[in-house]
């Protein structure tokens, strides 16, 4: 959710200076960029996780303060609900065995984090959205105790200036209203993060945004929401409808929402926070003390505190980052598509298959960029949202022929992406053990059409069947898949549940 912030109130005048300081940002990140100032290439990749706490009858557990506690690791921080958590893993250079070593380090880190939770009865469930949540667990008391998490909730409902409407029409309907953000705190997701150069940028963005479909249509795991079976990866439309500062007035004018896919290809990174800054008003106009423009004068680094605050609150699904370290300014691309789980295997498979896809379509001499409309590339990502696996997807025709074909997601990772995300992990120089194994397990999900979201989809109903009422049914689900969970097998050889 951001940097951390420390505020009460804001007035006019507030938001006038934060404007101004949003402005001298923008150009001291031009500047910047002219003067090619930013960090040579590295290939480091960074990944962090949000987490859920349940308790043993895989309900949400509102004790994440006391977890944390407990765990007395930086690498541990808090999320928006009382029952979530974040885990941050220091950057790897993109090469070698990264793989198999972030797994040794999640093991280790998730297990620890895990055993420190038991001591208050809670356990850490990695999942999109926990299918026991029910709106009585998702209000205003149940934020976690921040200023950051109550400033931005106070802010976004005042821009809003009405209750937050959840509409969302999958296998099931659901429409609920909420009076808090609180809602998005049902949302736990995986950001994977790649520094790249600036004129590497607008390749890699790109290339990820071209992957989004075929990356939600893998790793769906978010399949029900306050006890109704909703999307495949219910995250989306929830956390666009819970963080929309928009009023229904204002949705119907077009005005673009703050979780946004975008509308275009780009061809450099200060287009996108130049947009930022064009169509979405402030929502913490808290002003730095920097001064930009004498920082650049007297040849150092501005840290653009304001422009790194603003963006926060733009909630791309691939969103541009500015950083510095060591005092040198450096860009990532920050992945957001995907949700938590199932398992820690599961997990790096999503990162190798994205890193290995976004630097082959990267590389390509006709990138797919070119060839497949943004509009469609929107498209396929709702789509994925909406059905996972069982997705059809609009990808250029291979070989010599033209024009876009309407693919099974399945076929289409199977026949098309996976070779392509082989070749760019091998171009990045991850060995061929890591590379085959991770990339085998996005092979068995596209052989068995399992992911996270139809394997609960498909328990869920087997214990209905079984004559379980909805919650008790769901609660069951929930269980089985801790168990499975802590077994460690990633999802497609699961077990029919629960």
């Amino acid at each position: 959710m951001g940097e951390k912030v420390v505020a009460d109130r804001f007035d006019l005048s507030d938001r006038q200076r934060y404007r101004r300081k949003l402005r001298q940002c923008l150009r001291g990140l031009g500047q910047l960029l002219e003067e090619k100032r930013f960090d040579r290439p590295r290939n480091l990749m960074g990944l962090e996780i949000e987490l859920n706490l349940a308790d043993a009858s895989g309900l949400p557990m509102m004790r994440n303060a006391e977890v944390l506690e407990h765990i007395a690791s930086r690498d541990f921080q808090t999320e928006l609900g009382r029952f979530n958590l974040e885990v941050n893993i220091v950057p790897h250079p993109l090469s070698g065995r990264v793989f198999d070593q972030l797994d040794e380090e999640l093991r280790t880190g998730l297990g620890y984090a895990d055993r420190q939770a038991r001591q208050v009865a809670a356990r850490i469930v990695m999942i999109g959205i926990l299918p026991t949540l029910a709106p009585r667990d998702l209000t205003l008391a149940t934020l976690t105790a921040a200023d950051r998490y109550t400033l931005l909730n106070d802010q976004i409902m005042a821009s809003r200036g009405e209750e937050v409407v959840l509409d969302i029409e999958g296998v099931e309907h659901l429409t609920r209203t909420s009076a808090s953000i609180a809602p998005e705190a049902a949302c736990t997701s995986v950001q994977l993060h790649l520094q790249v150069t600036p004129g590497r940028f607008p390749d890699v963005w790109n290339a990820a945004q071209a992957a989004c479909g075929p990356q939600i249509a893998l790793g769906a795991n978010s399949p029900f929401l306050f006890g109704r079976e909703l999307w495949r990866e219910s995250r989306a439309p929830l956390f666009q409808q819970a963080i929309d500062t928009r009023p229904p007035e204002l949705s119907a004018q077009g005005v673009r929402p703050r979780t946004w896919f975008g509308e275009r290809w780009i061809s450099g990174a200060y287009e996108l926070f130049a947009e930022n800054l064009c169509y979405f008003p402030a929502l913490l106009p808290i002003c730095d003390e920097e001064d930009p423009q004498r920082v650049l004068a007297a040849g150092g680094t501005p840290a653009l505190s304001e422009l790194v605050l603003h963006n926060g609150t733009v909630y791309r699904w691939n969103r541009p980052v500015y950083g510095v370290a060591d005092g040198v300014p450096h860009l990532r691309v920050e992945n957001r598509v995907l949700p938590a789980g199932p398992t820690v295997t599961d997990v790096l498979a999503n990162a190798a298959f994205y890193y290995g896809l976004v630097r082959a379509l990267a590389d390509e001499p006709r990138p797919v960029w070119h060839r497949l409309p943004f509009a469609d590339a929107a498209r396929n990502f709702d789509a994925a949202c909406r059905y996972g696996l069982d997705a059809e997807l609009w990808w250029p025709r291979g070989g010599r022929a033209t024009g876009l074909a309407r693919v099974p997601a399945a076929r289409l990772v199977q026949d098309q992406l996976l070779p392509l995300a082989a070749a760019g992990l091998d171009a990045w120089g991850v060995e061929a053990s890591d590379r085959d194994r991770y990339l085998s397990v996005i092979e068995g999900r596209c052989r068995w059409r399992v992911n996270g979201a139809s394997w609960q989809s498909a328990a869920y109903h087997r214990a209905r069947d079984a004559g379980l009422d909805r919650e008790k049914a769901l609660a069951a689900v929930t269980r089985r898949y801790c168990e499975l969970v802590a077994a460690g097998d990633p999802v497609h050889t699961w077990p029919p549940g629960p």
